[in-house]
């Protein structure tokens, strides 16, 4: 799943809003990501944005008319309805919600969402007042009934100077929705817990010891997750990263924090990933107000952090799959391997942290996992391609217990 637009086909249907504007950006990017992308608009929407903007971005004929003289394709909304991946409504009006909700079909874009059986994106956008009105709720609330997949809208000030809920969400929010759609749902049903980041041990308000982890690994991980339909869990150290669409994002600071927050959600999650740099040593002694530069003591005196893999190995119940990550930049197959063993774990992910574009602070990662089956050296790849390579054989031992469990 290293690209999971390319070669999708993905209609995207815009209505007559303002914020049909924003939506070019997005045929762009996934016309970039090698999606096929067929756009219908509305008669209200040609009034905001001309057909051949799309057209261009998306280099494909845009679809306007349910009867086109000069298109020799006279069954669009049979075929378009039928050849789709997915289905995105970006801008949808109130109007169109409310015909959605009451099964019209008295244009090109409902004809062809009523024709479709994929998977239906709504992404309602509409004045604040609009979208709070009991029609407007009980239409989306009947759509989401009907299985359509609605994506809330984000709050702010509307092109009408008003402020309120109903703008249109985000892009980078929206593509992750549409990510889930077009991926396997191997996870679905799956509650999923991931670490992710550095632990800050303080030594007084100014100062603390952590590493160079920035957390993309984890975030991947849990992005990934997502994707696949599990019911994700991140539970972070300080990073700068936004958090992940759809996820259930915790935040810690310490190692003795994490260590709670995770025993705490543990026994619930039956994928356990814990890609956190944790500090192994904390400083005996937190100062409560900062310690001037002549007064510091040049001997640091440290104390252990608790494990939280090990204990989590302690604890893993019968069917729950464990992963660990280890940074290490020499004999990574000898390290994981007692690591692996010693903690109980199902996999464990090494990271070779000597080399400039492995490891930490970067996009891509290079990783050896070691399983009870064996080694094998993922490919030097994006980190979210790595989430997805480690996520395929976490899959992989979920389906094996489970058809265990069947046979037993």
């Amino acid at each position: 799943m290293q690209n999971v637009f390319a070669g999708k086909k993905i209609v995207i249907g815009v209505t007559g809003s303002i914020a049909a504007f924003k939506v070019a950006g997005w045929v762009s990017d996934l016309a970039k990501e090698e999606a096929l992308v067929s756009v219908v608009m509305t008669a209200s929407a040609t009034k905001f944005v001309a057909p051949l903007t799309f057209a261009a971005l998306s280099g494909n004929d845009v679809h306007t008319e349910m009867f086109s003289a000069v298109r020799e394709d006279t069954m669009a909304h049979i075929s378009l309805g039928r050849d789709a991946d997915v289905v995105l409504i970006a801008p949808a009006t109130a109007n169109t919600i409310a015909k959605l909700a009451g099964g019209f079909a008295d244009d090109l874009l409902t004809t062809t969402i009523l024709a479709t059986r994929s998977k239906v994106l709504v992404c309602p956008a509409m004045n604040s007042r609009m979208y709070s009105h009991p029609s407007t709720r009980q239409n989306i609330a009947r759509l989401k009934k009907l299985g359509y997949a609605v994506i809330d809208p984000d709050s702010g000030m509307m092109a009408c100077k008003e402020e309120g809920e109903g703008r249109l969400p985000e892009w980078d929010e929206v593509k992750e929705y549409l990510a889930q759609s077009l991926s396997p749902q191997d996870l679905q049903g799956q509650q999923v817990l991931v670490t992710a980041g550095p632990t800050r041990e303080p030594l007084d308000p100014a100062r603390f010891l952590s590493n160079r982890s920035s957390g993309k690994m984890g975030y991947a991980l849990a992005r990934s997750a997502f994707r696949r339909g599990g019911e994700v869990t991140l539970i972070s150290g300080p990073s700068t990263l936004p958090c992940p669409t759809g996820v259930n994002m915790l935040k810690v600071q310490t190692a003795k924090e994490m260590y709670n927050v995770v025993l705490e959600h543990a026994n619930t999650n039956s994928v356990i990933i814990k890609a956190a740099a944790v500090s192994d040593y904390r400083p005996e002694k937190m100062f409560e107000h900062k310690v001037k530069k002549e007064q510091i003591d040049t001997q640091l005196i440290l104390e252990r952090n608790p494990d939280i893999l090990l204990e989590l190995g302690k604890r893993k119940k019968a069917g729950q799959v464990l992963v660990g990550f280890a940074a290490e930049s020499q004999n990574l197959e000898q390290e994981g391997m007692k690591k692996l063993q010693n903690k109980n774990l199902d996999f464990i992910a090494v990271n070779d942290i000597s080399g400039d574009n492995t490891g930490f602070e970067v996009e891509s990662n290079q990783v050896l996992l070691l399983g009870t089956s064996g080694a094998v050296s993922l490919p030097y790849t994006s980190k979210l391609h790595t989430a997805d390579l480690i996520l395929d054989r976490v899959v992989s031992l979920l389906v094996e217990q489970a058809g265990k469990t069947e046979h037993n």
